[in-house]
């Protein structure tokens, strides 16, 4: 009882609402075009967020920690060249791969010389700056004596060109690590690629080599001076491509992953507007038909004009609050369309309901109470939803900056179709009581006038007067829209009929098998590459990487922040233990090695052993860099080792990013139950750590959201089942678009996440009008209330998904992969609904509750028989009466 009469009180305020908007039809159209003008302006000085990290990294995570707990002991900037990683390494660098077309031997005689000339064009790049000139050695990151730090790779080339010079044969490569000639091991598995090898780990040959030339961005002007110098290292580096054709070079720079997420924003231009032409094309189509008063296609340009309006708003306000641009919000126009069209589709489609002999306030006030309720349940749906995405449970800052601008803009646009559209469907009202003509205003002549007129006047003038029609056909008056007399006299027959229901059921059937097959193999997407254009650097280079450097993963740094005993040679097999499995490339294994040659027993005194260790620094020149490795601490003349470091890399495949995020975990679990107190560090750990709780907490928390609004919501409609259903529904659709979405090759990344949650929303907006119909219809069958529901909110849906299909096919020719995994998504959630709202509804409905049990007639006034009588007229003046009996 409660919930009826909430429901009743919640439609007369709507009612008062529409009738207070029909008598202010020019305040309440013009205000939110003032407002939009007010507020859209300051988007004209926007900003772009330029930090990936920023957008795509967990804002709260142990990675961060470790990195500033890293950054304090060794300085991350300077150690760069240590900590390698592909896409996600620290400050400003160039970095580049050189490969063959015909895959041949990049250590050969003329490839290691192309490679060094190569190199020597990128060290000659110069900077200029009023009054001076920068080269790579003013700028470049310094070693200990005050030398640029260059790849190892380069002193492997140059001594193999001095080796070839003097015809010695005794000089080898070896793979992954080799020796130079001053006695240095270096680790070259990230500098040589597509290695073939024979005995002794011997290099045979390599079909890639890898240079990276790291900088320095200690200040503003040095950094100023960095980013110039990698747009020159570009420029040098496609220069040395043409003259050398034989060879294939894939440049890559710090900028570059940046500059190409922002990219896609420039190379969908053209297609957004080729999208907003084809969606404004179609809009004034489904609006638009044969009866030219009654057709209504402006009405289908006004609605986009209103969904326009409100994304200009929060774009305005986003913008003011000191919020930054980023590609993501390239999907909040389609949140709008889904929502915004199917708003102003079932508003139009509640007019068409009305009586024509009405007065335009009281059709207004009839549409509001009969379509605004629905629509400010599936409103407050995606507010909450969006909301709980933009607040600070979120932890990724891209999905909470598009959930916090999806927010205002859907509340806008709310607003917007309550006044603005309103307004614009009550001056199109009194056109059409006019008998004005639907485009050009102009008052259409009655149809004996019309006789006298040429075909194609008469054709553009079409029109049906109130006199003409007969009281038993005035409801009918819209049928020759061509959907509602495709739906009306076809579609709801058809898809009822008994031999139809068991292949629906039966491709159901099919679809949550095919949904199940991709549900099981889903897959997290963490890889950046996914977010920007396509043919761009980074997925050149990228492509390249893992194809020819993807036997070792990134190096990881292994951090002992503890005074432990190092002279003790139980601690130095637990670390050489904890590092089993690795490839170890620095200090500890290889100075260990160092005293044993000198037999030195490690089991020296504490004081001793410092002393050496400090000592052997200065006697041994080649273990000298492995100072940067090791702080020391003096106390009362005593020194001692606080800190120390390794760098570790492991076989595995660098592509594979679970398995790398299970090598990171399994390292943490071990510096938890270890006696050595270590960490574990590498730049894309950052991106990686707690990415699967990250990104799937939006959208978890959005679906219990939904769920506790469902279930509140259950009070203010005036059926509980409807709920019920609404919520079997969204789980049914949200299954079979993850499933589908993975057997198309789209991760569980940033992008599809917040699609999903918008699927929830979209689901709930185009089946809640149709299962409350459904579940409020009384007396009738199963069936007749299907029909009903369809004929009444089917035009509608159906006008929304084309609209919103039509909209979506330009950004699938769109050369970038963000666009890509956003028309798949969309596509998608589009598709699947419009299959549950189309056939799987119609024909589950017919044969589950709730039951439609016809009521027994009653003799009382209210379900008696009508009787009208005709009276009928003939030549002779004989009186004959026929009764026509209507229920």
């Amino acid at each position: 009882m409660l919930r009826q009469v909430l429901h009743r009180g919640l439609r007369t305020c709507f009612s008062r609402l529409g009738h207070f908007i029909a008598s202010h039809p020019v305040f309440f159209a013009s205000a939110p075009v003032l407002i939009s003008i007010l507020l859209g302006a300051s988007f004209s000085r926007y900003q772009v967020e330029e930090s990936v990290e920023h957008l795509l990294a967990p804002q709260h995570s142990l990675a961060k920690i470790e990195r500033n707990l890293v950054n304090s002991l060794f300085p991350v900037n300077r150690s760069k060249h240590r900590l390698y990683s592909d896409l996600q390494t620290p400050g400003r660098y160039g970095r580049v791969i050189v490969t063959s077309f015909q895959k041949a031997n990049m250590l050969d005689q003329h490839h290691t010389d192309l490679i060094l000339k190569l190199h020597a064009a990128v060290t000659k790049i110069q900077v200029p700056r009023p009054g001076f000139n920068y080269t790579f050695a003013h700028i470049c990151v310094l070693n200990n004596d005050k030398t640029c730090i260059v790849d190892d790779i380069v002193h492997v080339l140059e001594e193999l060109k001095n080796a070839r010079a003097t015809n010695r044969t005794n000089f080898a490569i070896t793979y992954p690590i080799t020796h130079l000639k001053d006695g240095r091991a270096v680790y070259n598995g990230h500098q040589l690629g597509g290695v073939t090898v024979h005995s002794k780990d011997r290099v045979k040959s390599a079909e890639a080599v890898q240079l990276t030339y790291y900088l320095q961005s200690i200040n503003s002007l040095n950094d100023m001076v960095a980013e110039r110098w990698e747009s020159s290292f570009c420029d040098t580096v496609r220069l040395f491509q043409k003259s050398n054709s034989k060879i294939k070079i894939y440049p890559y720079t710090s900028s570059s992953l940046r500059e190409d997420f922002q990219k896609t924003s420039r190379v969908s231009e053209r297609y957004l507007v080729t999208s907003l032409i084809l969606v404004v094309t179609m809009a004034i189509l489904c609006c638009s038909m044969q009866d030219c008063v009654r057709s209504k296609p402006w009405l289908g340009l006004l609605g986009l004009v209103t969904i326009t309006l409100a994304t200009l708003t929060a774009a305005g306000i986003i913008n003011l609050t000191g919020g930054k641009y980023n590609s993501t919000f390239l999907g909040v126009p389609f949140v709008m369309l889904g929502h915004g069209l199917y708003g102003t589709f079932e508003m139009l489609s509640s007019w068409r309901k009305t009586r024509e002999d009405q007065h335009v306030k009281e059709r207004t006030a009839e549409v509001y109470a009969d379509s605004m309720l629905s629509f400010s349940l599936t409103t407050a749906m995606y507010l909450v939803t969006f909301g709980i995405g933009a607040s600070p449970f979120t932890n990724i800052e891209a999905a909470r900056i598009f959930c916090c601008n999806s927010c205002i803009a859907i509340l806008f646009n709310y607003l917007y179709v309550l006044s603005f559209y309103g307004s614009s469907l009550v001056f199109t009202g009194y056109i059409e009581n006019n008998y004005q003509h639907s485009i050009f205003c102009r008052k259409v002549p009655k149809p004996d006038v019309l006789q006298e007129k040429p075909a194609w006047y008469r054709f553009l003038l079409t029109a049906r007067f109130s006199e003409d029609t007969s009281d038993g056909e005035e409801a009918n008056t819209y049928e020759s829209h061509l959907l509602v007399c495709f739906l009306k006299r076809y579609y709801c027959d058809w898809i009822t009929n008994t031999y139809v229901k068991p292949f629906v059921v039966l491709f159901y059937l099919i679809y949550i098998s095919f949904a199940l097959m991709g549900y099981l193999q889903v897959s997290e997407g963490s890889d950046l590459s996914n977010i920007v254009a396509t043919a761009t650097q980074t997925i050149e280079y990228t492509t390249a990487q893992q194809k020819y450097f993807s036997n070792y993963s990134p190096v990881i740094g292994f951090y002992i922040y503890e005074s432990i005993e190092y002279w003790n040679t139980s601690v130095q097999e637990d670390v050489l233990e904890y590092t089993k499995g690795f490839v170890r490339i620095s200090w500890f294994e290889s100075y260990l090695n160092y005293l044993r040659k000198l037999n030195v027993s490690t089991g020296l005194p504490k004081k001793n052993f410092t002393d050496m260790l400090r000592n052997s620094f200065l006697k041994a020149p080649q273990y000298s860099h492995f100072q940067e490795d090791i702080i020391f601490s003096k106390k009362y003349d005593e020194f001692d080792v606080v800190a120390s470091r390794m760098f570790l890399v492991a076989k595995t495949m660098e592509t594979n990013r679970e398995e790398l995020y299970d090598l990171l975990e399994t390292l943490r679990r071990l510096s938890v139950t270890s006696k050595v107190k270590f960490i574990v560090f590498n730049p894309s750990f950052v991106y990686m750590d707690r990415y699967a709780s990250s990104l799937g907490a939006p959208l978890h928390n959005s679906c219990i959201s939904a769920l506790f609004l469902l279930f509140f919501s259950a009070f203010l409609v005036a059926d509980s089942l409807i709920n019920v259903w609404l919520t079997l529904t969204v789980v049914s659709v949200e299954f079979g678009v993850v499933g589908f979405m993975t057997l198309w090759k789209v991760e569980l990344d940033c992008i599809s996440v917040l699609c999903l949650i918008y699927g929830i929303n979209y689901t709930i907006d185009n089946c809640a009008p149709l299962l409350s119909t459904f579940v409020l219809g009384k007396d009738l069958t199963r069936t007749k209330w299907v029909k009903n529901a369809l004929e009444v909110h089917g035009v509608a849906i159906l006008q929304s998904y084309l609209c919103y299909l039509v909209g979506l096919i330009p950004l699938a020719a769109v050369p970038s992969n963000l666009t890509c995994t956003l028309f798949r998504c969309l596509f998608l959630i589009a598709f699947v609904t419009f299959f549950h709202c189309f056939a799987i509804l119609p024909v589950i409905l017919t044969f589950l509750p709730p039951s439609k049990k016809k009521r027994k007639d009653k003799k009382n006034p209210e379900n008696r028989e009508e009787i009208e009588c005709v009276e009928m007229v003939d030549m002779d003046s004989t009186r004959v009466v026929d009764q026509i009996t209507t229920v």
